[in-house]
């Protein structure tokens, strides 16, 4: 195996764990707050897939998904169009809501689709390539994408930890 085909492998799983956290639940289940300063399951989920997007598509060289093929006008959110949820206030995590899961999954599915072509033109040797001077030590493009693999398990276990107290709480299950 080759380290493209271990992020290949890396993303498909992000895939599957987002499906699981996010079929089969209402708009009112994924647009659930724990409580008023906690992150829904609707905005961790579009937090991880903008993320996903915007580095990839910044590494890649090419337009965001979420522009390119209208997305955020599907979402319709009142946060800049740019936003991908960093720095994101109480009141903006709420205003990232969902009518329903397939919107979710429609975006992300394009996200992962746009990864992984991308991925096919990638060689193991462009993984050592300096994408990110900003930091010492410089980022390669390897880390980066290790580095969205790793914010991407993180979001996406937290979105299955949280279907989890919700589908708790529904059945009374202590």
């Amino acid at each position: 195996m080759n380290g493209i085909e271990v992020l290949t492998d890396g993303f498909g799983r992000i895939q599957g764990t987002v499906r699981e956290a996010v079929t089969g639940l209402t708009a009112e289940q994924l647009n659930a707050r724990l409580d008023d300063t906690a992150n829904s399951i609707a905005w961790l989920v579009w937090h991880l897939t903008r993320v996903q997007d915007d580095h990839v598509a910044e590494v890649a060289g090419r337009e965001q998904v979420w522009t390119a093929q209208g997305w955020a006008v599907r979402f319709g959110l009142t946060l800049e169009t740019g936003s991908t949820g960093y720095a994101h206030t109480d009141t903006d995590v709420a205003a990232v809501r969902v009518d329903s899961p397939e919107l979710l999954l429609g975006y992300y599915d394009a996200v992962h689709e746009q990864t992984l072509a991308y991925l096919k033109e990638v060689t193991d040797a462009d993984l050592d390539r300096v994408v990110d001077h900003r930091w010492d030590p410089p980022v390669t493009l390897g880390v980066r994408l290790v580095s969205v693999i790793d914010d991407d398990a993180q979001h996406v276990g937290q979105a299955a930890f949280v279907r989890g107290v919700l589908e708790r709480r529904s059945t009374g299950a202590t």
